[in-house]
């Protein structure tokens, strides 16, 4: 996979302090939040953590990109909802890595369409294509 060439319209900032058990903030004060590990992971599990902001941001955007197939497609997938489930584990090297799911609900359409618009999605998407090669990622229709 080779570094793409990419026309940037914008950019999110956001500073962390004290790593996973700290706090990040946006540039701009609309996220401003206190981040622990999760219980699971040794943590006190009280504040959101990189894997659950990974998912919010994950989700919003594929569900985005479905919007784009579907206008393309003339599919209606209005009602429609994204659940993305990002885990966080030891690889054989002894590091982290993650593991994402991604299911779309989509009342209007058939499970092929579904299945064939998540296909499509999934190219069009910036976070799936910034993970494509790199972590695993499913695709499932709910």
């Amino acid at each position: 996979m080779s570094i793409q060439s990419i026309d940037v319209k914008y950019t999110a900032v956001a500073t962390a302090e004290g790593g996973r058990d700290g706090r990040v903030a946006s540039d701009d004060g609309k996220i401003d939040v206190v981040v622990n590990p999760p219980k699971e992971l040794g943590g006190s599990g009280e504040g959101t953590n990189p894997e659950q902001l990974f998912a919010a941001g994950y989700s919003a955007c594929f569900q985005g990109a479905l919007g784009v197939v579907a206008r393309k497609e003339k599919a209606d997938i209005s009602g429609s909802t994204v659940t993305a489930r990002v885990g966080i584990g030891s690889t054989p090297e002894g590091g982290f890595g993650l593991k994402v799911a991604l299911e779309a609900h989509i009342p209007n359409v058939d499970e092929a369409t579904a299945k064939d618009l998540l296909e499509k999605a999934h190219q069009v998407c910036p976070y799936s294509n910034a993970t494509r090669g790199n972590i695993e990622v499913s695709l499932g229709v709910a």
